[in-house]
């Protein structure tokens, strides 16, 4: 008598389709990873672009510090390896400084305040109105 065998190779498909489901689920968390890494280094270019535009803002305080009638600005001053541009419109003693930061990898922020002047020296500047990113 011969016994007949109904599920022949049953046990190689189960491990078949739980080898490609261990394989896709692999696959779906190391592009979660990736794409998670890419978001922390735009937030870390971001920050540094940010900083970068404040570094040129204080550059300008600094100008307008030592004279109140500064108004030449900065063209790509460099910041270790980012620059900035600082932009002065305005007349003694309210101006509008715009500060502009690029980083290396391309990344860019703007700042934008709006300054009095103190008119005693050493000059005192007040931000009156601070904008970022507008």
């Amino acid at each position: 008598m011969r016994i007949q065998i109904k599920n022949a190779g049953s046990a190689l498909l189960i491990t078949v389709f739980a080898v490609a489901m261990l394989a896709v689920l692999t696959i779906g968390i190391l592009q979660l990873n990736t794409e998670e890494l890419q978001i922390v280094s735009n937030q870390i270019c971001a920050a540094q672009a940010m900083t970068t535009a404040e570094s040129g803002l204080n550059d300008a305080f600094a100008q307008f510090r030592t004279d109140p009638n500064w108004t030449s600005g900065f063209s790509d001053k460099l910041f270790f390896d980012d620059s900035y541009t600082v932009a002065v419109a305005g007349a003694f003693p309210n101006f509008t400084i715009t500060s502009t930061g690029v980083t290396a990898a391309g990344f860019t922020a703007r700042m934008i305040a709006d300054v009095t002047i103190g008119t005693f020296a050493p000059y005192v500047v007040r931000i009156d109105e601070l904008r970022i990113n507008e």
